[in-house]
C-alpha cells in the first residue's frame, strides 16, 4: 500500500469515528479546511506512526507544518525514505 493511500484511509477513518464531514481529498485540499480538528490530527499522526513506523513531526527539527494534503503526504513519504 502506498503512503498516500495509507494517509487517506486513516484520514477517512478518523473523520468517520469523530463524526466529521470531509471535503474531497485532493492533493491541493487545505488541511485547515478539512473539517478535522486538532484532536483528529493528533489521532491521525499517532495512527500513522503505528502504521508506518515513523512520526516525522517528532523526528525532525527542521519541519514546517504542511498546508495541503499533498504537503502532508510528502512529509510522510520523505520521512519514510530517510529512515530506509
Amino acid at each position: 500500500m502506498s503512503i498516500k493511500l495509507a494517509v487517506i484511509l486513516e484520514i477517512q477513518r478518523v473523520a468517520e469515528e469523530q463524526h466529521k464531514k470531509l471535503p474531497q481529498l485532493t492533493d491541493d485540499a487545505v488541511l485547515v479546511n478539512s473539517g478535522l480538528d486538532s484532536l483528529c490530527f493528533a489521532i491521525l499522526v499517532a495512527r500513522l506512526e503505528d502504521r508506518l513506523g515513523i512520526d516525522p513531526f517528532a523526528t525532525s527539527d527542521d519541519i514546517s507544518f504542511p498546508v495541503t494534503l499533498g504537503d502532508f503526504v510528502r512529509v510522510y513519504e520523505d520521512a519514510v525514505a530517510a529512515a530506509a
